[in-house]
């Protein structure tokens, strides 16, 4: 699972980037995002230490990979990911 997840947040989604006007370009943005969705909040309130996806449980990288592969496919809006992961690191402030 960690090799897709790697995969997917450092080729594939930044590959893609740029033609699906995405508002991320760079592989941690992608994480980022995927890793708070898949959280329900800001991944370091639940996953100890870094890099978080070898940290993770293996259910949280399973959802996390799902939302990208769910991105790729359109099924998953990355806007309003991205919105909704900023909008949990500003009010943790």
């Amino acid at each position: 699972m960690e090799a897709r997840w790697l995969d997917l947040t450092r080729r594939t989604l930044p590959g893609l980037a740029q033609e699906r006007g995405w508002p991320v370009t760079a592989d941690h943005c992608f994480q980022r995002i995927l890793l708070d969705a898949a959280c329900g909040g800001c991944w370091y309130d639940h996953v100890e230490g870094r890099p978080a996806y070898a940290r993770a449980d293996a259910a949280l990288l399973a959802r996390a990979v799902a939302l990208a592969e769910g991105a790729i496919t359109g099924e998953v809006d990355l806007h309003a990911l991205n919105r909704r992961s900023i909008a949990w690191r500003k009010a943790r402030r």
